[in-house]
């Protein structure tokens, strides 16, 4: 069999290590062929290839030092940094929300999880998602581990040497410009190289490449430069209507926190592709951020009309029936899940609570057993502070002070069970023991006003009503619409006015 039609057939397969070694065992016989040399490009480029249309989590540096926004104080249902409390927002009563504001969505991606620290001090000491206590990072140094990582997997140096390579003679062949940028930008993670040859293989084609004109876009977004993105991404999707350029262009205004802009965009290219699932899950993703929950279950169903696998739309759309007080209706989608052979910890977790709380009780510690086998040390805190929501709620106090405990020993953040415990041991009459619990909850999660308002509570139990003023005025802070927290506030003022 002819080598080469041997190596095509291992990189349709997906078997690039093969690929890679038939590939350079002909570059070895024969450096000049360039079908050889084309080839070992793009399965190089395809065992690093990452997706970039989602976009990335936000480090301490972009959270912190943000140059690209265009009002400090934006209007309400402007802004995913600060989202507005509209008609159809979920209660942070009801459902968990984030410090940024956002509610916790049912599907982990990114920019969804994490909060959104307003100092310094918080972004070093709090910067963990919903399901992970591992500091997160900035985009650029998970790319640049990328880099080094590819760098590492040639044991006789790079493939191509950069250095010596000249950018105008492949400029002005397209079908070896295009596999080596590609190797460029996702193999060796040079952007500056990159964009160099996008800028002269875009001038070569006379600026009538729109593929150029969004891989141009990607070097810039890489770069931070946004605004030079948004202009070649126009420009690209004036000469050729596609999905991916849509996404990239409204991934630029979701980074530039244009949310209704991004929506815009989304609507101009479901014209072009009316049906198209990536599209309309990315306006929901963008209405769900804003907490306008209505609106972003009506387009996940539009979603599953159009595509009834789509993963992502099935467990939000079973998080808002969850949290809406409907664990029967989530049950059947989890359980769809179920049935499409996802077959995680967080799946069975989320089964095991809607089973609780649908009062189907056979099941709920099988799934949960099931959750704690399959759980790894990111999740195993979570599944431990749920189990022992469960054995509240069945009366069995000892067991849930040692699911809390549990959870605290797999994540010592997890300012949930914290809070949670100060309340077991209030109930004990250990006060002091409560008030640290309850400090290190409020401490860790500021943006939660659960332990805000129990260490109210309990200093106006213990006569310490300075300190129970303060904590109450935090946890409506938190939570404006909470009516215990206004009933003491009111109470405390009332004792000072008679002082």
């Amino acid at each position: 069999m002819d080598p080469l039609f041997l190596a095509y057939s291992f990189y349709r397969r997906k078997k690039f290590e093969q690929c890679i070694d038939l590939c350079s065992q002909l570059l070895e016989k024969n450096p000049y062929d360039q079908a050889a040399w084309t080839l070992k490009t793009q399965a190089l480029t395809e065992e690093v290839y990452v997706d970039e249309v989602d976009v990335e989590e936000e480090g301490i540096a972009e959270m912190l030092m943000d140059d690209n926004a265009i009002a400090s104080v934006a209007r309400p249902g402007t802004s995913l940094k600060k989202p507005g409390t509209g008609q159809g927002a979920p209660s942070q009563g009801i459902r968990p929300m984030s410090q940024s504001g956002r509610p916790l969505s049912g599907f982990v991606r990114p920019g969804t999880q994490s909060g959104r620290p307003g100092t310094m001090e918080q972004a070093i000491r709090t910067p963990r998602t919903a399901h992970t206590a591992r500091p997160v990072t900035s985009a650029s140094g998970r790319f640049v581990r990328l880099g080094t990582a590819s760098m590492l997997s040639s044991p006789d140096g790079p493939f191509i040497n950069l250095s010596r390579l000249n950018f105008s003679k492949y400029a002005a062949r397209p079908n070896l410009a295009k596999s080596l940028f590609e190797y460029i930008f996702h193999h060796e993670n040079d952007v500056r190289n990159s964009l160099e040859l996008a800028a002269l293989s875009t001038e070569a084609c006379g600026f009538k490449d729109w593929w150029w004109k969004v891989q141009l876009a990607k070097c810039y977004y890489r770069l931070g430069m946004y605004r030079e993105a948004e202009k070649q991404l126009k420009s690209a999707v004036k000469q050729q209507d596609m999905v991916d350029t849509y996404l990239y262009l409204c991934k630029v205004y979701v980074k530039l926190d244009q949310p209704l802009t991004a929506i815009e965009i989304f609507s101009q290219g479901l014209e072009k592709f009316p049906g198209e699932t990536a599209l309309i899950s990315g306006i929901a993703r963008i209405y769900e951020g804003m907490n306008e929950m209505d609106k972003a279950v009506k387009l996940y169903r539009d979603v599953l009309h159009h595509d009834n696998m789509h993963v992502e739309a099935i467990a939000c759309i079973a998080t808002n029936h969850f949290y809406t007080d409907q664990p029967e209706v989530a049950l059947k989608f989890y359980r769809r899940l179920l049935q499409m052979g996802l077959y995680n910890a967080e799946l069975f977790n989320n089964l095991g609570l809607c089973c609780f709380y649908a009062q189907q009780y056979d099941m709920t510690l099988t799934c949960f057993e099931r959750a704690l086998s399959l759980a790894d040390d990111q999740t195993l805190a979570d599944i431990w502070y749920n189990v022992g929501l469960v054995a509240l709620g069945i009366g069995d106090m000892s067991l849930a002070y040692q699911c809390f405990r549990l959870a605290l020993s797999c994540n010592n953040d997890h300012a949930e069970a914290y809070n949670n415990l100060g309340v077991l041991e209030m109930r004990k009459g250990h006060i002091e023991l409560a008030r640290a619990f309850f400090q290190a909850a409020f401490t860790l999660a500021p943006h939660m006003f659960e332990p805000h308002y129990n260490f109210g509570a309990l200093s106006d139990q213990v006569g310490d009503l300075q300190s129970s003023f303060n904590a109450v005025k935090r946890a409506l802070d938190a939570f404006p619409e909470h009516a215990e927290s206004k009933e003491l506030l009111n109470t405390l003022r009332e004792h000072f006015s008679l002082l």
